[in-house]
């Protein structure tokens, strides 16, 4: 077990993060606890929140970003706890390709799965930046929206999840304007991780062995740096929007990609290639 909650770069500020359970989420939870911070993790999985929350000593919570009854609740126990809230990480997402939810290219998702990745990845954000946004506005903080790569370009196997990513990324300039615009002292930025390797990717990749790792070595040849990213890379992002060390970033995206969108690689795959 790390020790948590040490003298660091984010000493003291309380944060809560969604998603928490694994990936992403959990890396950023264990990163903040390392700079100091209080950790509320929270996941739809209340029995992953509360690994994460036992793993770096902090606490954990049920929350799905799509009720707002859960918002309402997560926010009252973290305001009567510590009377404020510092840092909020949307970091919940889904991407549509666990069964049943079925295609997911612009012919023939169906709405109800359109729907379901939006209410997960686009209406949880702005759940969670509205009732963040009144957490927040008296005492200042930073709302660290996880956006994606997918937000940025065209995705054609995956239309729900790169309009709900898009969307978020969007969202993020509105909230961090209004903010400002309203003078509470609340950032709000945006992530955009590309090929990060995390259980989300499973449903590609398959279990573990030799076509998992051939699957693998496929992606990573398409990116600049030869690797696929890790969580760690990610939540190393978050600790800087979430420190006071990005006091003057508001508005913002920062893509963690190994260098995909820094250029146009290759056009479309023609069916059967």
């Amino acid at each position: 077990m790390q020790t948590p909650n040490t003298p660091g770069r984010l000493a003291a500020k309380i944060a809560l993060i969604t998603g928490a359970g694994r990936g992403i989420g959990a890396a950023t939870a264990r990163a903040f606890a390392r700079e100091g911070a209080v950790v509320w993790a929270t996941d739809l999985d209340e029995a992953a929140a509360a690994r994460t929350a036992r793993e770096i000593n902090g606490h954990a919570a049920l929350l799905d970003v799509r009720e707002e009854s859960h918002w309402v609740r997560a926010t009252e126990a973290i305001m009567a706890a510590h009377g404020r809230l510092d840092i909020l990480v949307n970091n919940a997402g889904i991407t549509g390709f666990v069964p049943p939810m079925g295609p997911q290219d612009p012919e023939h998702v169906s709405l109800e799965s359109w729907r379901a990745v939006h209410a997960t990845n686009l209406e949880g954000v702005f759940l969670g930046c509205k009732h963040g946004i009144r957490a927040m506005k008296t005492s200042g903080g930073s709302i660290i929206n996880i956006s994606s790569r997918s937000g940025q370009v065209g995705i054609a196997g995956a239309a729900a999840y790169a309009a709900s990513k898009a969307g978020v990324r969007n969202h993020t300039k509105s909230v961090a304007l209004y903010c400002a615009q309203q003078g509470y002292g609340i950032r709000c930025n945006s992530i955009h991780p590309g090929a990060i390797l995390t259980p989300m990717w499973d449903p590609l990749l398959g279990p573990a062995g030799p076509a998992r790792e051939a699957a693998i070595a496929e992606i990573a040849a398409g990116v600049p740096l030869g690797r696929m990213g890790a969580a760690e890379d990610v939540a190393a992002t978050a600790v800087y929007l979430a420190s006071d060390e990005s006091a003057y970033v508001t508005g913002a995206e920062f893509v963690i990609d190994g260098g995909i969108l820094a250029g146009a690689e290759a056009a479309p795959k023609p069916r059967g290639s």
